[in-house]
């Protein structure tokens, strides 16, 4: 009798695995090997080529750590492990002598990269006007302070002198075609690895030098190696580096003598408009890299000298002596400190535009003072002056020096337009917070002309760097 197919299956599933392979023929068994071998082996090996990735929770100290960056936090600034304070009564204070040379404690505690800065431009932006933009938020500045950098003058020195608000600190430049990253010292080192700076001019000019002091102690402090007591012309080492860097004090830019050398309190000067300052044009020949600027001097009583005869003076009220606008010495002058650098420099020069001042509610001498907290917006109308003639006349004769640069072998020369970015800035300045502020200072004059350290004059070496790396 034959049973129905489905009763010989239902009861062939009720009975054990090796009975039913017993029933089995041999070869239905060897086909199920084969079949199962084709289907399970594949997969693990896939498995096992891929294995699943679970979250761990154990952390080792080389992944928990933040990721190395060229640039430092306020909070790490602020560390009493790097409390150097800056010495009294000198142009550019020396740094202490138990520091001289030794690397800061920049890369020893790693920080996260700031969002806002980044190191490169991006090769469409190559050709963006660096000169032409607008002050934007940046929350993550400043990057020193006056307890990490001893090379803060007390007139500059706003935040230890007592002012009140810290937002002034708290912006960066934008150009409007690309994005200027923020000043990473490590670069700037590496870059002049071997090579020698020097920054020329007045008190302006010191100031961003100083200012690149302090954006560099964040790597590493200089050596004082200046060959003269003189604090006129300071010359420092970054042994690390074999990096040079010259302060060199030429307020007029050309060769100056005092009307009265005997009376140190004479406040009229001799300005010989066609002769070289062989102070500082004497030493540029060794440079590689030169920062030169000039301008606010001019606004003094000088009698001006041109082929070693009075040619006429400015504010000087001597009789039989013709009366010229300071516009007159100040172009033959940039003109004469302009040939010196074509004559005796190859490397690579930078003119530095004026810096503007922003007096208000009055002259300098007469209670003028600089209080706003926040800088201009470009669509805001800015009280202009003679500032903005300086600049003019700064433009013009850079080109035309610029002309005659095409005749040269080696020498670049290149114009640091910093003056609109500034003009934006009447908050950066120290105001009465350049002095202590006792009863016996307070009535000195405000400041609206040098820049607090740290503040907006950390731009310009932004500038700077990022010029030079256009020049590579």
């Amino acid at each position: 009798m034959i049973r129905p197919a489905n009763i010989v299956l239902e009861q062939t599933m009720e009975l054990p695995l090796f009975a039913v392979l017993q029933r089995t023929p041999r070869v239905a068994v060897r086909l199920s090997l084969i079949l199962f071998s084709l289907a399970i082996v594949p997969a693990l090996y896939s498995l096992l080529s891929n294995p699943i990735l679970l979250p761990l929770s154990i952390s080792s100290p080389e992944t928990d750590g933040p990721l190395p960056s060229d640039h430092m936090h306020l909070s790490h600034l602020n560390s009493p492990s790097v409390r150097i304070l800056p010495p009294v009564n000198s142009p550019i204070p020396a740094p202490p002598y138990h520091t001289r040379h030794r690397k800061s404690s920049y890369h020893s505690t790693p920080v996260t990269t700031p969002t806002t800065s980044r190191t490169q431009i991006r090769d469409d932006e190559q050709r963006c006007d660096l000169f032409k933009g607008e002050w934007i938020p940046n929350e993550e500045s400043p990057y020193y302070n006056h307890t990490t950098c001893w090379a803060i003058q007390e007139h500059q020195n706003c935040m230890k002198h007592g002012r009140p608000d810290s937002g002034f600190l708290r912006w960066r430049w934008k150009p409007d075609g690309c994005d200027l990253p923020v000043f990473d010292p490590q670069e700037f080192l590496e870059m002049v690895r071997g090579k020698s700076m020097g920054f020329v001019g007045d008190s302006i000019s010191r100031n961003q030098a100083q200012s690149l002091l302090c954006l560099l102690s964040r790597v590493e402090y200089p050596e004082d190696i200046s060959s003269s007591p003189d604090k006129a012309f300071k010359v420092w080492n970054y042994t690390s580096y074999n990096f040079t860097l010259h302060a060199m004090w030429s307020p007029f830019l050309v060769k100056t003598t005092k009307a009265d050398p005997t009376d140190p309190e004479c406040n009229l000067f001799n300005l010989y408009l066609d002769e070289y300052d062989s102070k500082w044009t004497s030493q540029i020949n060794r440079l590689d890299y030169l920062v030169i600027s000039s301008g606010h001097w001019f606004y003094r009583p000088v009698i001006f000298y041109e082929n070693e005869t009075i040619s006429g003076c400015q504010y000087c009220a001597l009789p039989n002596t013709t009366q010229l606008p300071l516009y007159y010495g100040y172009t033959k002058a940039l003109r004469t400190s302009l040939r010196a650098i074509l004559e005796n420099f190859k490397g690579l020069a930078f003119l530095r535009s004026f810096s503007p001042q922003h007096f208000e509610g009055g002259p300098w001498d007469k209670g003028g003072d600089c209080v706003r907290t926040r800088p201009y917006r470009r669509n805001e109308t800015i009280p202009e002056g003679a500032d903005l003639k300086i600049h003019d006349i700064q433009v013009e004769e850079f080109r035309a020096a610029e002309e005659e640069m095409k005749k040269k072998q080696g020498l670049r020369l290149r114009l640091m337009d910093t003056t609109q970015a500034m003009l934006l800035r009447p908050d950066g300045h120290p105001g009465r917070y350049g002095h202590l502020q006792t009863a016996a200072e307070v009535s000195l004059r405000n400041d609206c002309i040098h820049w607090c350290l740290p503040g907006p004059i950390d731009t310009w070496n932004d500038i700077l760097l990022q010029m030079m790396k256009t020049e590579k």
